[in-house]
């Protein structure tokens, strides 16, 4: 009688897309929080303090990914995820505390420095927990559960803070969640298929079936393992990948953080329907993710592993910086939803390929490297809410903000050049 397949990967899948939900809810939230009038009554802030607290969560989070991927293969993803969700629940449970700007920033520090483990470390188990033909998918449906996460996170914490009556429940009750998602995480997950007790042996040699037999023995973890520095420098296709993930963050933290304020302060749209918009504008994303993952496999069968990422990466950064251009010709806060809907459909849409183009290319060194471009990422990410107050107050001189979407735009083109230089095909153990 032949063996059916065990359904383990799908319990590990599931588990990490909700880390991702809940890592993605816990960020975003906090643009919410802060356009609260509750909130402004307890701590007001200017813009610019506005945009240095949003901020200095992404630079933490991008500071924390190199270590995070380093520990990740050095001591295992099982115990350090579970404790990274238990840190990052933590410092959002204590946002619900903080009482001034300072106590507010050192939270979003910490809470920013334990979110940076999660996603170094589900490339790594995705690379040894799905099927090798479907690392695209598998990456996209991860990504899904944080685009998800950051899409519902206006709308729901506009529902929570108007339903308990002040912001602070928000952080109390995402944190309390996290908390109790930590247990069920360390409950599903183990480091590999041959390691977990209720995977059978034809799961086992269904997620071998077309591994690179270098990739058949990447270990989950090394004892001995040291960052691979030489790597991390000189690869030029992995600089020109950090570099695409700059300066799309660069871009796309504008979605993220600022797009309700540009609704309430330009267009004139009421506080709850402007984060109830974002929540909807955000979404689109969902559907690029889908898609995105669907498209990118397509395309590998099709052209191969070098044009197969690099088709979906480039042409989604151009497509995201053509709506932020429609965007500056819009008036209607409708017809600006479907615009920059779009412009978060054309950058989730490429996010599959970047992640499985980098477990191709890093082997086992998924967990590090990936840590590094996702570094350079978020740098992107905090570079773009600090300056884009900058240029507002600086550039703009009628209060429309067009400066600013230009400034996205042009971040988004610049992003997609550097795609053009990732090559997923140059496997570092062959080099």
């Amino acid at each position: 009688m032949i063996q059916r397949p065990s359904n383990v990967r799908h319990w590990i899948l599931t588990a990490t897309t909700l880390a991702a939900f809940l890592m993605y809810l816990d960020r975003i939230c906090m643009a919410a929080i802060m356009n609260s009038e509750t909130f402004k009554a307890d701590i007001p802030l200017s813009l610019k303090a506005d945009g240095w607290i949003k901020g200095a969560f992404f630079a933490a989070y991008a500071i924390g990914q190199l270590p995070a991927g380093f520990l990740a293969v050095r001591f295992g993803a099982r115990p350090l995820m579970s404790a990274y969700i238990v840190v990052w629940s933590a410092f959002t449970l204590l946002t619900g505390f903080a009482t001034n700007a300072t106590n507010l920033l050192l939270a979003r520090v910490g809470c920013g420095i334990a979110e940076a483990g999660a996603y170094p470390i589900s490339s790594g188990l995705l690379a040894r927990w799905s099927e090798w033909g479907k690392r695209g998918f598998t990456s996209g449906v991860v990504s899904l559960g944080g685009r998800v996460g950051g899409a519902i996170a206006p709308w729901l914490t506009v529902t929570v803070i108007a339903g308990m009556g002040s912001w602070r429940w928000a952080g109390w009750i995402y944190g309390a969640a996290g908390l109790v998602f930590a247990a069920f995480f360390w409950k599903v997950f183990r480091e590999t298929p041959e390691t977990h007790p209720k995977a059978n042996d034809a799961e086992r040699a269904l997620l071998q079936e077309g591994r690179p037999l270098e990739a058949q023995k990447e270990a989950a973890t090394e004892k001995h393992y040291a960052f691979p520095w030489r790597l991390a420098l000189t690869h030029r296709s992995l600089w020109m990948n950090s570099g695409a993930q700059f300066f799309t963050n660069l871009g796309w933290a504008f979605l993220a953080v600022s797009l309700s304020k540009y609704l309430i302060e330009v267009k004139g749209v009421e506080h709850s329907r402007a984060e109830t918009m974002n929540t909807l504008a955000l979404s689109f994303g969902i559907v690029g993710l889908i898609l995105g993952g669907f498209f990118t496999d397509v395309c590998m069968r099709r052209w191969g592993v070098k044009l197969g990422r690099i088709i979906p990466l480039a042409g989604s950064r151009f497509a995201a910086a053509a709506f932020f251009v429609i965007a500056i010709f819009l008036d209607n806060p409708w017809a600006l939803l479907f615009a920059f809907g779009m412009a978060a459909f054309s950058t989730d849409s490429g996010l599959p390929a970047l992640w499985a183009g980098l477990q191709e290319m890093c082997g086992k060194h998924t967990p590090p490297l990936f840590g590094w471009a996702n570094m350079w990422g978020n740098m992107g990410a905090a570079v773009g809410i600090w300056v884009l107050p900058w240029v507002i107050e600086s550039l703009d001189h009628n209060g429309d903000w067009q400066e600013g979407l230009i400034f996205c735009a042009v971040a988004f083109v610049i992003s997609g050049l550097f795609c053009f230089g990732f090559d997923a095909s140059q496997r570092m153990e062959a080099t």
